[in-house]
């Protein structure tokens, strides 16, 4: 509801806000002020003009008076406009020299209000004069000079609003003057006092709109600012259009990236600067379409149209704009860079299918590419297009990370990674699955020869010398091959059959290559279904031991057993700890197994002798345990055995990444008391320093030594000396194992070897089967078997002849050995002694031999000289066969 209007109200805020344009209060706002500086540079750009026109009026009426002959009117012109001329002069003066501009903005309101009242009332005056004399045309032409004047004077001090109320002022005072107090006077009074009220009513009503403008122009500035700031700081910016698709507002950054030397983006057309990225087409319509139909759009992926700036990415929204009218005047959008999150997510896509360390594809897109390879092939079923895989595993690599450390280790994998790629070229695809195994992928290869023949180049540049960091480096490399469709159709047999082709090629030596077959298959799943039987034998109780003796040379007494595992199968009867110890090694059960027997040779232990020891063979998978020591001290307390009836036996296996923790282990396993055994001495990394460090209390001779010791130019025997002798002089004793005849037991008793084992003196029994030999002639043992040890013999079925003095004849060789051979189809009368004869074993080459028994028709020959049997597989001329 509209408040009620009251004059007198109105006429008193009037005047207020007149007194206050010329005498502000201690409490005037800023604002004020400024708003007074506005009118007063409003009045000095327009008061030149308003003063020429006040002193022409003047001029004009005194050359109205001249041509008219009136003196009198020319004084009167001549006055009057001397007072026009000087207070319009000062008011110029004020309003416009440079220095006086800077004066408080009251006091030019106050000049102006004081030249507006006395040019008004100089002006009305010379009006009366020229109304009074003047009459005709020279009449109408002062008066409509002196009335102009007045007019545009007024307009001109209209800025000001104090001054437009002194005008009027002095109109009324002249008018006052000139007419007296009367009716004509109160209506000037009363038009006066409207026009106040008017006047500054428009004043109230400026300053609101001002007040509104100064707040839009505030909030214009700011939202420019935060655009502006927005536009530099950050990845947004924005455009507009006008009607015909035309760029009239682009963000300075994306023009600049935008702009051609010979067509700048601002006045280009919005689809001549962008084009969509055809790496996103879930954009169904294209920006031609949006501006067209204009219709809205959002997040529409573009890149810039010039080639030479297409390493830019953008996502663009726009939507048409209409005007109050109801017109379609353009578009207006925004827009936001891609770039960085397009590179990050290429970096991230790198890092997802490439190894970071060497830049080869990694396991994921090797993956995704073998899968595409096979798929092509399923696609296209009458097109037969095989592919081959290689798996490739570094050798030696280990020894590089652990002695030279792993940044070496890193930049030895680069370099293998160039070579790699350099042999292997265009022909596939190379990647590393981790640590130092690579995969190369052949999909156009299936050659055998040719597989074959690239896998031996590969090996050849892989094995050749590096050079790091001043290092020369030399590893080797083993390459499994496996072809598809033959070895597999699908990605993850393939790389399976593969891995096991890798396998055998690691098995048969390293540096080498070999191709997928059916039986390491067979033999791979035959590995796991024995690792599974493994699993079940730990808790099924399917294991036993068996204690072969330890008998001492110079007593014949039996001193100690070699606990030896055995596995009794429910379906596969016994198998050998040959086939299932690695087994257990590779799958992590050799410790679990290892603490079985270590606690169950101690129990059985307890009840034999108290001289009488036992040994426990301990992998070095065990001995690499820092709690074997405790589990060493468990099992003595739980048994109740002395420490010392307890022996160890170590291979030389446990040497091979030695650290100072394998020789603490030593000092550790020591102060238990047990004693420690080197076994199986000679057979793998034999050194002569670890015996110098290593405390052990006996070494075992290996089998491989006793084996034909006792045959005559065999070394073995000066071997097996040279080790007694070692042992001897660093106070330890010696055992042979694997002992079987009676003269081996003499060689090695002369030898001068401490102990012996073997099946001379009894194969592996069982506990009970102990008790019973310990209670058997007061532990003392009895050699069985052969008295005299024989070479390894060779069956076969060949004529030959034989001649013994003048009687030649033929015979059958039913098997033969260096040694001698077994012949029939010979007589021989009884109480014939030792003969000797001469048999023929090569084409025309007849041997000397003596015959030393005969019976049933059969006979045996015993060669006067060793016999070599590889003489038998180079003979060029083969011996006659029986009919």
């Amino acid at each position: 509801m509209r408040a009620r209007f009251n004059p007198v109200k109105a006429v008193l805020r009037a005047l207020a806000a007149f007194r206050a344009d010329l005498m502000p209060g201690p409490r005037a706002p800023e604002s004020h002020r400024d708003k007074l500086h506005i009118q007063v540079r409003q009045l000095g750009a327009i008061w030149p003009l308003a003063f020429v026109v006040a002193v022409a009026a003047p001029s004009i009426v005194w050359w109205a008076a001249y041509e008219a002959g009136l003196p009198a009117l020319m004084n009167a012109a001549t006055l009057w406009g001397a007072v026009v001329a000087a207070l319009g002069l000062l008011l110029l003066v004020v309003a416009c020299v440079p220095p006086l501009k800077h004066w408080s903005p009251y006091i030019h309101v106050r000049i102006a209000t004081l030249v507006g009242c006395g040019i008004a009332a100089a002006l009305l005056a010379l009006l009366y004069a020229t109304v009074g004399t003047v009459s005709g045309t020279f009449n109408f032409i002062s008066f409509v000079a002196v009335f102009g004047a007045i007019i545009v004077t007024i307009i001109a001090l209209h800025p000001v609003r104090a001054a437009t109320l002194g005008f009027a002022i002095g109109l009324v005072a002249v008018l006052g003057l000139h007419e007296g107090f009367d009716t004509a006077l109160g209506i000037a009074l009363g038009f006066v006092l409207c026009l106040t009220v008017a006047t500054y009513r428009l004043v109230a009503f400026d300053r609101r709109a001002g007040t509104r403008r100064d707040l839009e122009y505030a909030q214009g500035r700011m939202a420019t600012r935060l655009v502006a700031e927005f536009e530099a700081h950050s990845n947004g910016w924005f455009w507009q259009t006008d009607a015909e698709g035309r760029i009239t507002y682009l963000t300075a950054k994306v023009a600049s990236e935008l702009d051609l030397p010979d067509a700048p983006a601002i006045g280009a057309p919005l689809t001549t600067l962008f084009r969509m990225d055809s790496a996103t087409p879930e954009t169904e319509r294209t920006l031609a379409f949006h501006l067209a139909s204009r219709t809205a759009f959002s997040n529409y992926s573009v890149r810039p149209a010039s080639v030479a700036k297409l390493d830019r990415w953008w996502s663009i929204s726009g939507r048409p704009v209409i005007d109050d009218f109801g017109h379609f005047v353009g578009f207006v959008g925004s827009g936001s860079d891609l770039t960085e999150r397009r590179r990050a997510d290429a970096e991230i896509t790198r890092l997802a299918l490439f190894d970071g360390l060497t830049g080869l594809a990694n396991r994921q897109r090797l993956r995704l590419s073998l899968d595409q390879t096979l798929a092509q092939r399923l696609a296209q079923p009458g097109h037969v297009r095989s592919s081959a895989l290689f798996l490739l595993d570094l050798d030696r690599f280990k020894a590089v990370n652990d002695t030279l450390g792993h940044q070496m280790g890193d930049a030895l994998l680069k370099q293998v990674a160039q070579r790699l790629q350099r042999t292997i070229g265009e022909a596939g695809l190379v990647g590393r699955l981790g640590g130092d195994e690579f995969q190369v992928i052949l999909p156009a290869m299936s050659d055998r020869e040719k597989l074959g023949e690239l896998a031996r180049r590969v090996i050849f540049d892989l094995s050749q010398p590096y050079s790091i960091d001043g290092s020369a480096i030399s590893i080797g490399c083993s390459i499994g091959i496996a072809l598809s469709p033959d070895d597999g159709t699908d990605a993850e047999t393939l790389v399976r059959n593969a891995d096991l082709a890798l396998y055998a090629a690691k098995g048969d030596g390293r540096g080498i290559h070999r191709f997928f077959r059916d039986e390491l298959l067979v033999g791979a799943q035959s590995r796991k279904q024995l690792e599974d039987d493994l699993r079940d034998a730990l808790g099924g109780n399917q294991f036993h031991i068996a204690y072969q003796p330890v008998v001492s040379t110079r007593s014949e007494r039996i001193v100690g057993y070699e606990a030896l595992l055995r596995w009794e199968h429910p379906t596969r009867g016994m198998i050998s700890p040959a086939e299932f110890i690695p087994v257990a090694e590779d799958c992590g059960l050799i410790e679990a197994i290892g603490e079985w027997v270590l606690r169950t040779a101690c129990i059985e232990a307890a009840t034999w002798p108290s001289d009488v020891r036992v040994a426990v063979n301990v992998s070095p998978i065990q001995f690499a345990n820092p709690a074997l020591p405790t589990l060493v001290t468990s099992a003595l307390a739980k048994s109740g055995i002395a420490p010392h009836r307890l022996e160890l036996e170590i291979t030389e296996g446990v040497f091979v990444d030695e650290t100072p923790a394998t020789e603490q282990m030593f000092k550790t396993l020591k102060g238990c008391g047990v004693r420690l055994a080197l076994d199986d001495f000679g057979t793998g990394y034999s050194s002569l320093g670890y015996l110098k460090k290593a405390p052990f209390d006996k070494i075992k001779i290996d089998q491989s030594f006793v084996k034909g010791a006792t045959i005559a130019g065999n070394r073995n025997a000066a071997i097996i000396k040279a080790i007694v002798n070692l042992a001897d002089t660093l106070g330890m004793e010696t055992t042979a194992e694997g002992v079987e005849n009676h003269d081996e037991i003499a060689l090695i008793r002369e030898l001068g070897c401490s102990h012996i084992q073997g099946y001379a003196y009894g194969k592996p029994a069982r506990a009970a089967e102990v008790a019973v030999q310990l209670k058997a002639a007061d532990g003392r043992a009895t050699p069985s078997g052969y008295r005299v040890s024989r070479s390894p013999r060779t069956a076969m079925l060949r004529t030959a002849r034989i001649q013994a003095g003048d009687v030649v004849g033929e015979v059958r060789i039913r098997n033969i050995s260096s040694g001698g051979v077994m012949i029939d189809g010979i007589e021989v009368e009884d109480g014939v002694g030792d003969l000797d004869v001469l048999i023929e074993l090569l084409e025309n080459q007849m041997f000397p031999a003596r015959l030393r028994w005969a019976a049933d028709g059969k006979a045996g020959l015993e060669f006067a000289e060793t016999f070599n049997m590889e003489r038998l597989a180079t003979a060029t001329v083969p011996l006659r066969k029986t009919a």
